[in-house]
């Protein structure tokens, strides 16, 4: 077995009506849940579904009253009160961290449920963001009942403060467009071979 860890955490539903399901990396796996409107191609702002793709894994925010951060090799900054993050496309600001107060729609940052105590920044739309594509895309501490999110991918707050030991800047989100119950097991090119192995001519 490679000693060398896995550069890609990927990220696929249960099925097409559930918003359960997991995050492997390597040999480890996570319950998680993604976004209410499911797991989208085409996303845009408000949807509340999660992009599929593949994308980077930009940086770290956290509460440092909360938490006591572990070890970790993305870039890491607390949470302030006045930290807020820009969901209007119209702003100059669109998917960037912004203070508050602002003109501009934004989600506060600094909240009381706790699903922000810890969150990683998906490099969706950012580079740069461009029209209505969405914005606030984050790997965040998930409701105790891991109901939907609003297009984020959460996860029980012990799993992300593992998982957020593992990561670091090469490592690659793949959110799967397909769920695991539509993917179809992929026939092996030895299965192929046996099937020719079995064949007999009495079959013609």
């Amino acid at each position: 077995m490679s000693d060398v860890p896995s550069q890609v955490l990927a990220i696929q539903v249960d099925s097409g009506e559930s918003s359960l399901g997991w995050a492997s990396l390597g040999e480890r796996r996570w319950r998680c849940v993604v976004g209410a409107g499911g797991v989208r191609e085409d996303k845009v702002e408000g949807d509340g579904a999660t992009p599929a793709g593949e994308y980077p894994l930009r940086h770290l925010y956290f509460r440092n009253d909360r938490l006591v951060l572990p070890k970790v090799r993305l870039p890491a900054r607390p949470i302030g009160e006045h930290d807020g993050w820009c969901d209007d496309p119209r702003s100059p600001a669109y998917n960037r961290l912004v203070r508050i107060p602002n003109e501009w729609s934004h989600e506060k940052m600094w909240r009381g449920d706790g699903l922000y105590d810890l969150l990683v920044v998906v490099g969706y739309n950012d580079d740069p963001p461009e029209g209505e594509w969405g914005s606030a895309i984050f790997l965040h501490i998930a409701r105790d009942d891991m109901s939907p999110t609003h297009g984020c991918i959460a996860f029980a707050r012990e799993d992300l403060l593992e998982l957020v030991t593992l990561i670091g800047p090469e490592t690659r989100l793949n959110v799967h467009a397909l769920s695991a119950a539509e993917e179809k097991p992929r026939v092996r090119e030895d299965d192929d071979m046996k099937q020719f192995e079995d064949f007999d001519e009495q079959d013609w």
